[in-house]
């Protein structure tokens, strides 16, 4: 076998010719020589003529091969679908209008050796396709649209954010204790430490420290991981946009949050406007705010509040099928009953606001409410988009909060916090009035580009062992 080349020099990639050449008659030849790489996937052969489909990352064109111009012709007639080939012709159309290249050369730089899915059809099993996205990217073109418009997602982000002065960090993702939210960590082991640490469940922690740092606008963009259940909206390592702002709170945090996600749909999709799940979503600001009080009563029917006696709400708790355990306070009774019976209904785009103390041990107090907290969540289409708040800058009463989540650790919760006394000390450094965000990215590219799944929007998603055929 001939040895396969190690590089290739092209010059052309097949929407650059589609762009150049858009306006020739039909029946044209032109003199422009081009060279093209990428899969052929699709080919017809009509005695001494033979007609492929060459598919690079910017598109498809047609290949024109003949028995008189086109070297060792029977070769190319015989020729895989999905092999990896070079042609070097010129650009042609042919005289139904097709526009070409002619095959004047051609050479094979990767046979497939496995063969390729019917492109008309696809991969038709789901768990095959996220399995093998290698094959899928080249077969479906919703896959290959979802994840250009993913890239398109982040880079927005970051130039939004980049023109409003923030200032992009890393932090680490292996932490001596797991903080920063409400999730069960990963465990690993570091050798030469001989400890245990935790990949990361939340980079928030990190980031706080920065602003007390002195950097007051601040953003990350990576991966966090929970070792909680897989479903449509949960996989095991996600990507988190999290940010900070020093002299902010949570209402200026709610409105850069709608500017932000407005802003990333009209730079990703041209509108404000999306449709998701047959239904149209308008982004447009300003979004709706309204308490999670409120909303649970225009959604169960009922009133209720830290004030109502925690007899009664167990009560209705029950009534509406809630999992009432012994610990629970009024606060997360009332965060149960809204998960229950209203966050699914609410399309949205909606603020969720004045989250109890009791679920937010991380968000400042709120100044008019006493008992809630400055906390909110945007809900888009029924799902959470984000959580952001006016966060907690008091060391003695964050002990407090964290104090308290120890105890419900110990307790049977083991998603609850532990004392970060790194943490603590630097509050007692000082953290100015400071507004977070954390936003869901694949579940905003989900919602961007209609995605009922998240392992749609993740190249690699988290399966379980293949069975052995």
């Amino acid at each position: 076998m001939t040895e396969l080349p190690y590089r290739y020099d092209v010059t052309h990639t097949a929407a650059q010719v589609a762009s150049d050449h858009a306006g020739i008659e039909p029946g044209t030849e032109t003199e422009v020589v081009v060279t093209l790489a990428g899969r052929l996937m699709l080919r017809r052969d009509q005695g001494k003529l033979a007609f492929g489909s060459l598919q690079d990352s910017s598109g498809r064109i047609q290949l024109f091969a003949t028995a008189k111009s086109t070297p060792d012709f029977d070769g190319f007639t015989h020729l895989s679908i999905g092999d990896w080939i070079a042609v070097t012709g010129i650009v042609m159309m042919t005289r139904r209008g097709e526009l070409s290249v002619r095959v004047d050369s051609w050479t094979v730089l990767a046979p497939s050796q496995r063969p390729f899915p019917d492109k008309w059809h696809g991969i038709s099993d789901p768990d095959t396709r996220y399995r093998q996205r290698y094959v899928d990217l080249w077969v479906s073109e919703e896959s290959r649209t979802a994840f250009m418009q993913r890239s398109q997602v982040v880079a927005s982000m970051r130039r939004l954010l980049h023109e409003q002065d923030f200032v992009e960090v890393e932090t680490p993702m292996l932490h001596p204790i797991p903080g920063g939210a409400l999730a069960r960590p990963f465990v690993t082991h570091h050798n030469a430490l001989g400890q245990d640490l935790y990949l990361r469940i939340a980079p928030e922690l990190y980031l706080k420290r920065l602003v007390v740092g002195g950097m007051e606008k601040v953003f990350e963009i990576g991966r966090v991981f929970r070792n909680e259940g897989m479903s449509s909206r949960h996989n095991p390592e996600f990507t988190m946009l999290e940010l900070y702002w020093a002299y902010a709170d949570h209402s200026d945090m709610m409105r850069l949050t709608e500017e932000l996600v407005a802003g990333i749909a009209v730079d990703v999709l041209g509108s404000t406007t999306v449709t998701y799940d047959g239904r149209p979503v308008d982004l447009s600001t300003p979004w709706r705010r309204a308490t999670m009080e409120e909303l649970i009563a225009e959604h169960a029917g009922v009133e209720v509040s830290l004030d109502t006696p925690l007899d009664e709400l167990r009560a209705i708790c029950e009534r509406f099928g809630v999992e009432v355990k012994d610990q629970y306070g009024p606060g997360k009774l009332i965060l149960e009953l809204y998960e229950k019976t209203t966050e699914s209904e609410l399309w949205g785009p909606v603020f969720v606001t004045d989250y109890p103390v009791e679920v937010s041990p991380l968000s400042r107090e709120h100044r008019q409410r006493p008992g809630y907290t400055e906390r909110f969540e945007a809900i888009v289409a029924g799902r959470e988009l984000c959580n952001g708040f006016s966060e907690l800058t008091d060391p003695a009463v964050q002990r407090q909060r964290f104090v308290a989540q120890e105890a419900d650790r110990a307790a049977g919760d083991d998603e609850a916090m532990v004392v970060d006394e790194d943490y603590l000390r630097a509050l007692e450094y000082g953290l100015p009035g400071t507004a977070g965000l954390g936003v869901g990215v694949d579940r905003l590219v989900m919602l961007l580009t209609g995605t009922s799944t998240i392992r749609d929007v993740v190249l690699f998603p988290t399966l379980k062992p293949e069975q052995p055929n």
